[in-house]
């Protein structure tokens, strides 16, 4: 065997084992690097989730403070609806101690359908519908509600995003592996909830 040959047998094992090393890392790395990317976009889209939530909360909270304001100017014009004062004070009440989303939601549509019956109830009273702090706080409520509607778009879009990656292959591995799971959509249960007390 001549030297040349030697060369060129060396030069072709060092070739085969390149390219050997270099199937084996595309082999290990490949995979390892769409673990860590899908893992960090599951970390990504779960804090946008709660980030959206807590937007959610804040408007919900401005609405609880309202609430009191609101119930007491029309008791004092329609105080024979002394059943509505009560339910809206208790799902108030209720709400507010929920930390749960999915517990929270329902209480949260029964809260708005009957403050939506508390302002038809003030159609009623002509006097209430010309008291300013009355129309201020209805404008107030009104107003807040808009803003909740918004933070639950923001929340049910990451939400989507979540489930999505959580249902469909091959994300959905490794949110099972990790403990990644589908969320619940904060939805309102009818149409006459989805719109703000009207001013």
């Amino acid at each position: 065997m001549t030297i040349e040959g030697t060369i060129l047998s060396v030069a072709a094992g060092g070739e085969a084992l390149a390219i050997t090393c270099g199937v084996i890392a595309a082999v290990v790395l490949l995979p390892t690097i769409f673990v860590i990317v899908t893992y960090n976009r599951f970390q990504s889209v779960r804090q946008h989730m709660r980030e959206s939530w807590a937007d959610v909360d804040v408007e919900l909270k401005r609405r609880y403070d309202l609430i009191p304001n609101l119930v007491n100017t029309v008791k004092g014009y329609a105080t024979h609806e002394r059943e509505i004062f009560e339910k809206i004070t208790a799902l108030r009440s209720q709400a507010m101690s929920m930390a749960n989303i999915s517990d929270k939601v329902p209480v949260e549509g029964e809260l708005s359908r009957v403050l939506h019956r508390l302002i038809a109830v003030a159609e009623a009273y002509p006097t209430l519908k010309a008291d300013r702090n009355f129309l201020e706080l209805q404008q107030e409520l009104s107003l807040t509600e808009d803003r909740i509607a918004a933070a639950r778009r923001f929340y049910n879009a990451n939400v989507r995003e979540l489930n999505t990656l959580c249902t469909t292959f091959p994300s959905n591995v490794l949110a099972g592996m990790f403990g990644f799971r589908p969320e619940g959509f904060f939805e309102l249960d009818s149409a006459a909830e989805r719109e703000a007390p009207k001013v």
